[in-house]
């Protein structure tokens, strides 16, 4: 019997994962997402240490229904919401420490919380990193966003958004929802290397 091919959501939903180097409008679907929640500056110890626990989630799932036999995926690039406590605050004007973020890995919907909880067990009996206990599994559905890439560091965010905010402006639009990146490179390297992010 042939294996049945590899499920690769950023080609199944390639639309929503378009990087253009100005803003457009893009129509976000309902998704599965592994995620984990925290607070303060990107690249930080919290936000390091979190990252690690999520991959090591999604990748034990992945591996462990490889090895059954059963449907195999991509582990797809990190994705990241940010806000802040007050809704009016600009991100530019307040300091990283308060920043709040959930950190996620879309997956495939076939992925069941069951195995999530055995993966988690699995990590923790080889005495991995606590926080993988704080690695949930959550349906997220954004419908119209505005997105842009952006080449640069935290630090440079403000043009790129600035930017965002005026083109939904033209297009008689508000912005309602979360901060949301799709990290084409590794966020944990800040400058001087660069961080590619798609925004939504």
């Amino acid at each position: 019997m042939a294996a049945k091919e590899k499920i690769d959501l950023y080609k199944q939903h390639k639309d929503e994962y378009t990087t253009p180097k100005k803003p457009t409008l893009v129509n976000a679907g309902k998704a599965s997402y592994l995620a984990i929640q925290g607070r303060g500056a990107p690249g930080g110890d919290e936000f390091t240490e979190k990252i690690g626990a999520l991959y090591a989630a999604a990748y034990t799932i992945k591996m462990t229904r490889k090895f059954a036999g059963e449907q195999d995926y991509v582990v797809c690039k990190l994705e990241g919401q940010w806000w802040l406590d007050g809704a009016d605050e600009d991100f530019s004007a307040v300091p990283s420490e308060k920043w709040n973020w959930k950190l996620m890995i879309r997956t495939p919907q076939i992925v069941g919380k069951d195995e999530l909880h055995k993966a988690v067990s699995a990590l923790l009996k080889k005495d991995k990193s606590p926080e993988v206990r704080n690695v949930k599994l959550e349906s997220v559905s954004e419908g119209q966003c505005v997105q842009m890439l952006h080449i640069g560091s935290y630090d440079e965010e403000a043009k790129t958004i600035a930017e965002m905010k005026n083109f939904a402006e033209q297009q008689g639009l508000q912005f309602h929802g979360l901060h949301h990146e799709i990290y084409l490179s590794d966020p944990r390297r800040i400058p001087p290397e660069p961080v590619k992010k798609r925004k939504g």
